[in-house]
């Protein structure tokens, strides 16, 4: 593997922490070989792989500047620390290993740099067309401003822009002196992202600097991560106070919406069949119709974005397992931590890293 002297001087370090995916850092690397500008090196930390890349990362000696560390299991934010420590570029890109770059990538970030800069950045994502039906149903819900799309990072957002660490960019001077990443279970890009604002940094969206993003390839999966977003929420509040808006607890109130749209819609029917009468009729049935309002919606909208009917009937159900699962998560968090007093290691005590 060719090795970068010590005298290398690059603008661009990106770091990418790795967890048994061999594949998607095959995918990831390809698209660096394709970029437009170079002056960069790639740092791939291993953390603990039973399915380790090395022999991918190998390939691509002679095309990249590329540096492999394997180290023990600790999270991706620790590994992400491990991967800093060991850079030489200006500026840290951190990449999650499911992102895959387009070629003009690097050529956005540094000309958004030039035109004015920024102490960090961050770029939104996508659903490439090669991706799964159900890959692009997810993209959607996690893109939408019909979701929670408007609060992480897009143009019509509700919130300001908070760098995520699938595709985040900071000066490496900066990221150094703020310690990096911190050792929360969940939400360790915001919570890195709250102390950038802190410090009195300046964070910007690079609208162009856009990644594809593969995330979750079923909705088990999914349901999973979101639900962990919505833990970690609570800990973020728990940390930062101040960070809690109003536009976070829109999914919880979703999830407790449709719960007490569809038990008082089971109350109706209830009513209905010991009264056998139809006066209950409305009870039953109306509690249905903003639940159908918002399916169409969502199903119109994605179905004309992806030109896709299925991939618009898909959007409807990763949408609703999007903003259940991140409101039962915020529920479950908001219970363990502010009602009984646990801390955040207490309340959630399995490794998710593994």
């Amino acid at each position: 593997m060719r090795q970068s002297s010590a005298q290398a001087n690059y603008e661009f370090s990106i770091v990418v922490p790795v967890y048994n995916r061999p594949d998607e850092v095959d995918e990831l690397l390809d698209s660096l070989t394709a970029q437009t500008r170079g002056g960069f090196e790639v740092i791939i930390v291993e953390d603990g792989s039973e399915r380790d890349c090395r022999a991918v990362v190998d390939k691509y000696a002679g095309r990249l500047d590329v540096k492999y560390f394997m180290k023990k299991n600790s999270g991706p934010g620790m590994s992400r620390n491990y991967g800093a420590e060991r850079a030489q570029g200006e500026y840290l890109i951190v990449l999650d290993s499911d992102v895959v770059l387009p070629p003009g990538y690097l050529q956005a970030v540094a000309g958004e740099l030039r035109r004015e800069p920024a102490d960090a950045f961050g770029g939104p994502d996508c659903a490439h067309p090669a991706f799964t039906d159900t890959q692009k149903a997810i993209s959607y819900a996690m893109t939408s401003f019909f979701t929670t799309g408007g609060i992480r990072g897009g143009k019509k957002k509700l919130d300001k822009f908070y760098p995520r660490s699938f595709n985040m960019g900071v000066r490496r001077d900066v990221y150094l002196r703020l310690g990096g990443f911190s050792r929360m279970r969940f939400g360790e890009d915001i919570d890195f992202s709250i102390r950038i604002f802190k410090a009195g940094c300046r964070c910007r969206l690079f609208p162009g600097a856009w990644v594809w993003h593969k995330r979750r390839t079923d909705f088990r999966k999914f349901f999973r991560q979101v639900y962990n977003s919505g833990i970690a929420r609570i800990n973020l509040y728990k940390k930062y106070p101040e960070s809690l808006k109003l536009v976070h607890l829109l999914p919880m109130v979703f999830a407790v919406g449709v719960l007490a749209l569809v038990l008082t819609s089971a109350a109706g029917r209830l009513l209905m069949h010991y009264d056998d009468t139809d006066r209950w009729y409305w009870l039953c049935a109306g509690p249905w119709l903003p639940i159908l309002a918002y399916c169409l919606l969502i199903l119109a909208d994605s179905s004309l974005r992806n030109r896709s009917l299925k991939i618009g009937s898909l959007s409807v159900a990763a949408s609703f397992v999007q903003l259940m699962g991140y409101g039962f998560g915020f529920i479950e968090a908001w219970w363990k931590r502010c009602v009984r007093g646990r801390d955040e290691f207490q309340a959630f005590e399995k490794t998710f890293y593994k």
